[in-house]
């Protein structure tokens, strides 16, 4: 399984918006990501900084599943606009500095 987190950032103005919209994900969103590998995803929001923290067994292989499928086209859509610049599927993460375990 990999732990990886990630930096997105929201265009000014946009922060409540953001947190309603996003307090739920459609539920066929939520099971393609699940179907292909997604434990958890956690966003966490300091401003207009975004932090995700994501548990997955295989990020790249979820990112190419889920790629095209009309849920996450639509998701990505209606998340995008609210963000400045696109969400970055490519992206292998921030790295590691510390941890306690």
């Amino acid at each position: 399984m990999e732990r990886l987190a990630l930096r997105t950032r929201l265009k000014p103005g946009m922060a409540e918006t953001y947190d309603r919209e996003h307090a739920q994900i459609p539920a066929e969103l939520e099971q393609v990501m699940r179907d292909n590998g997604v434990r958890s995803w956690r966003i966490f929001r300091d401003g207009l900084d975004l932090f995700h923290f994501i548990e997955v067994d295989d990020y790249a292989a979820m990112q190419a599943a889920v790629a095209g499928h009309p849920a996450d086209v639509a998701w990505q859509q209606q998340m995008n606009r609210l963000l400045d610049g696109d969400f970055d599927k490519g992206s292998g993460g921030l790295p590691l500095v510390w941890e306690m375990t």
